[in-house]
């Protein structure tokens, strides 16, 4: 999952949307977190180990073309938010403008993120990531973003092709899957290890 899903489970899960967020800029032991962040980052390790062993997920990763084998996994979960983005209402209560204005102002008010996550988060926000997925104009800029952070971009050539062509594949994927994981997060939030509470 990406940026917006992970915030999307947080909000369905009650657990701390810049917690949850961090999960991709926090190595190691969850231990050596503080505390109000360890929850999020149990949880979205939770979510990310379903989602790469799911076997509705690794069939779709295998449908993308070999040339992007090794980022299909990446050009998954940015396909993804895209979908949650475009079919918004179905999954959330509140608009989606709403809900990233909530999730901006939880990054700014969350203490101690890791650092790759403080640097990012005020041009998340400026350049409103989480909106921008909506579209498929939105879908292409992340996957250029994501590949300009990567030392060998070129591993992306042609992944805005097949993430069209693959639209409908996609959507079956996320409509069959991301519901289970709605479930599987609230249960998770509710079954959390003591230690990280």
């Amino acid at each position: 999952m990406n940026f917006l899903a992970h915030l999307h489970l947080a909000d369905i899960s009650q657990t701390s949307l810049g917690a949850n967020l961090a999960g991709d800029f926090a190595k190691g032991n969850i231990q050596q977190f503080p505390k109000h962040l360890q929850q999020g980052l149990w949880l979205h390790r939770q979510i990310d180990k379903l989602t790469d062993s799911h076997e509705l997920t690794r069939e779709l990763v295998r449908t993308f073309p070999k040339p992007l084998a090794r980022v299909a996994p990446v050009l998954m979960d940015l396909a993804f938010d895209h979908m949650l983005a475009k079919y918004w209402e179905e999954y959330h209560h509140q608009p989606l403008t709403a809900f990233c204005n909530k999730a901006y102002e939880s990054l700014r008010q969350t203490p101690s993120l890791p650092e790759g996550l403080t640097k990012l988060a005020p041009v998340m926000e400026q350049q409103n990531w989480l909106l921008s997925y909506q579209s498929r104009q939105g879908l292409n800029s992340a996957v250029t973003g994501v590949s300009r952070r990567l030392s060998k971009p070129e591993l992306f050539n042609g992944a805005q092709q097949a993430l069209q062509k693959l639209d409908t594949e996609i959507e079956i994927a996320f409509r069959t899957f991301y519901p289970q994981l709605m479930a599987y997060s609230r249960i998770w939030a509710r079954k959390t290890p003591a230690e990280f509470l």
